[in-house]
């Protein structure tokens, strides 16, 4: 009598979904940030410093006739709170780049993990920390004596209002970390951006004090953008249009540089 033998079709293996992907490439960078602690020490460090430099550099402008109403600390914690993530985002490639050295890229682009996992995972890491940097800042600048008419609310969308800026310069140097794979590179990009980024914006200096060739420049500033919704939204008069419309474009700068660092993973990918 012969034997019937019924073969089972093998099932295929199940593939984690996006979420679950960047969830875990978030923890790793997570957990790899919590071994260096200095690295976050340092990141809520340099706003303390920020706060009591300027503050005390650029106090008399709060006397200068145009100036406004508010006092130069109440003007300036905004500006100081995008200053921070936007320094931050700009040293995120730095991360990819050892990576790259270290050879862990490659093979983590041998796995089935998504591309755009690997660059949204790093910046969801990267905003966390803009997050606890955005709450010293406020929580210090309270301290030192800034008035927040606005309330919770307004500097709940003071915060988000830098994540959407800090996404962006995060992307822009994952991008370039992943096309020049170069830390000098990174790094030289990086100031060329944010140090121009931050004298040609209103961050520091009202509008009205700003030159006529600064303010068309600053009027064009992500920085600035971000800056507007801060104050706006922390003041006793919420002007909800500037929210809107700095936001929007806020967010489409986001998008457009998040879809280029994934872009450039793939670029980089092709290369190996």
């Amino acid at each position: 009598m012969s034997t019937l033998t019924v073969t089972r079709p093998v099932a295929a293996p199940t593939r984690a979904s996006w979420i679950t992907q960047t969830s875990e490439v978030t923890r790793r960078w997570t957990v790899d940030s919590l071994r260096q602690p200095w690295g976050l020490g340092v990141a809520i460090i340099q706003p303390v410093i920020w706060l009591v430099l300027f503050g005390n550099v650029f106090s008399s402008v709060g006397s200068v006739p145009g100036f406004g109403p508010d006092d130069y600390l109440t003007f300036l914690v905004p500006g100081i709170l995008m200053m921070t993530v936007l320094y931050s985002g700009a040293w995120a490639g730095t991360g990819f780049i050892d990576d790259i050295r270290s050879g862990v890229m490659d093979r983590m682009l041998t796995s089935p993990v998504s591309r755009s996992s690997l660059v949204a995972g790093q910046l969801v890491q990267q905003l966390l920390i803009c997050v606890v940097q955005g709450i010293c800042v406020i929580g210090i600048g309270a301290l030192a004596g800034a008035d927040y008419a606005g309330g919770v609310g307004g500097m709940a969308v003071a915060i988000a209002a830098s994540l959407v800026l800090a996404a962006a310069f995060c992307s822009l140097s994952a991008a370039v970390a992943l096309l020049a794979r170069d830390q000098t590179a990174l790094i030289g990009i990086s100031t060329i951006v944010v140090l121009p980024a931050t004298f040609l914006s209103t961050a520091l200096m009202p509008v009205t004090l700003l030159p006529d060739w600064v303010q068309t420049v600053a009027r064009y500033n992500p920085l600035t953008w971000a800056t507007e919704i801060a104050r706006t939204a922390m003041s006793t008069d919420v002007d909800w249009s500037v929210v809107a419309t700095r936001g929007a474009l806020l967010l489409a700068l986001a998008s457009l540089v998040a879809w280029w660092s994934v872009r450039a993973m793939h670029t980089y990918q092709r290369s190996l």
